[in-house]
């Protein structure tokens, strides 16, 4: 009974990951489709609607936005939007988190984003006194009760990256 359970594992633990890999593209083009899709149908008859030309339209249509962020204007514009939808309480609960998680896979990171590697030193003592972190802020100007303190905000991630935790250490137990 033990050697099935394990075999039973195996095969899960291994298939899981490549089923939701295509679980979650198939869900992406699904979603893709339907954004532009349902108005292609309307807009075009119905015998010359082709399944796929939604999403087609839909990354041609993220293409043109990209190019379109290279003005200065545009870009003036929606830094301005941006701003408005961070003051608004429910919508900037989800658009904050999401605009970090894209900004985590582009290399003009801003000013909030996760900036260094780093190897903070904890107390004395102990197997092993440091752990590897990401400086997420050394700066706190606008926090009046940490100003002038010399603190830098690490974020020390959990195993299998689950989640983890900002702490602040003082400078002089960062190492970059």
């Amino acid at each position: 009974m033990d050697r099935i359970k394990t075999v039973f594992l195996r095969g899960l633990l291994t298939l899981l990951p490549i089923a939701v890999t295509i679980y979650v593209v198939y869900a992406g083009v699904l979603i893709f489709e339907n954004i532009l899709g349902g108005l292609v149908k309307t807009l075009l008859p119905e015998q010359t609607y082709v399944p796929g030309l939604g999403f087609v339209l839909t990354i041609i249509l993220i293409l043109i936005f990209g190019l379109l962020l290279n003005n200065l204007i545009l870009q003036t514009v929606l830094k301005k939007l941006e701003e408005s939808l961070k003051s608004i309480p429910l919508i900037k609960a989800v658009y904050s988190p999401i605009r970090d998680l894209m900004n985590l896979f582009t290399k003009n990171r801003g000013p909030d984003s996760l900036q260094s590697v780093v190897l903070v030193k904890w107390g004395a003592g102990g197997a092993s006194p440091y752990s590897v972190g990401l400086i997420t802020r050394d700066s706190f100007e606008d926090l009046p009760q940490l100003h002038g303190q010399d603190l830098v905000a690490v974020f020390l991630p959990f195993s299998y990256g689950l989640g983890g935790n900002p702490i602040l250490f003082k400078k002089d137990q960062i190492q970059m």
